[in-house]
Order: C-alpha cells, then sequence, then structure tokens
C-alpha cells in the first residue's frame, strides 16, 4: 500500500500498534477539514508492528496527549515535503482537560466549569490520579 507524501503537515511516527484510534480520538482529528491518514499495523524493524498518523496540514497539536497515550511516539514537521523539526514525546507531568475523573463524589462531577486535572504520580507504571480526589485514571 502506498501513501502519498504531504507538502506541509504533521506526521507522528512510532505510535504503538492498536493506540492510533486513541490518538486519533483524543486530539479530534476526525474535526479537521484537511486529509488525516491512520495508517495501522505498519510493519517496523524497532518495533515489529506500528502506527502512523499523517495530517496534511501545519496544525498545533497537544503534545501532553500524545505523551499519555504512547509516551515513546514522534511527532515530524513537514514543510515542502522534508522533515524540518522532530520531536520525541514524554509523559506529561500534568495533564488538564484531557481525561475526565470517573469519581462521582470527586468535585468535578457537580462543578461543571472546574477542568479535570490529573498528575502523574507513578511514572514507571504511567499512574495518574485526579488533582481534587486522588482517583486513578484509566489509560
Amino acid at each position: 500500500m502506498k501513501i502519498d507524501a504531504i507538502k506541509n503537515g504533521i506526521v507522528i511516527d512510532h505510535i504503538t500498534a492498536g493506540r492510533g484510534k486513541d490518538i486519533d480520538r483524543l486530539l479530534g482529528l476526525d474535526r479537521l477539514d484537511c486529509t488525516v491518514a491512520l495508517i495501522k499495523n505498519v510493519g517496523s524493524k524497532k518495533m515489529g508492528r506500528k502506527d502512523i498518523i499523517k495530517i496534511d496540514a501545519a496544525i498545533e497539536i497537544d503534545l501532553d496527549v500524545l505523551g499519555f497515550i504512547d509516551p515513546g511516539v514522534t511527532v515530524n514537521v513537514i514543510r515542502d515535503e522534508k522533515t524540518v523539526e522532530k520531536k520525541s514525546i514524554q509523559l506529561p507531568e500534568r495533564l488538564t482537560g484531557v481525561i475526565k475523573c470517573k469519581n462521582p463524589r470527586c468535585i468535578t462531577s457537580c462543578e461543571q466549569e472546574l477542568a479535570h486535572v490529573f498528575t502523574l504520580t507513578d511514572r514507571d507504571s504511567r499512574v495518574y490520579r485526579c488533582l481534587y480526589c486522588e482517583s486513578k485514571a484509566d489509560i
């Protein structure tokens, strides 16, 4: 299968196989008015299998979302069909407005305007907890 090169935009590479859909959903890529290609289960010498997302537009993306879902991804910025910048993504220390607290007793359940904030409490296990009630986030 051949996927055309993009002239100006972003390529999210080295996505763990199967996580591409999560990235697409949390970044809201389905709402973009440009071409977005989600390529699943691409062969990779380094990873075995991986997903790739190509966005044919120069947009800003939330790197914290990427780090939360799959901290090993790389983001390539493309201009005039050439990679001009390559970013490695890490686990973010804090997530705001990315996921919602599932605890029905959390203050974010009754205070609708209050942002859902999660902090990284265990880097090795990738555990995030709600800032207000300390409930563990579902990844």
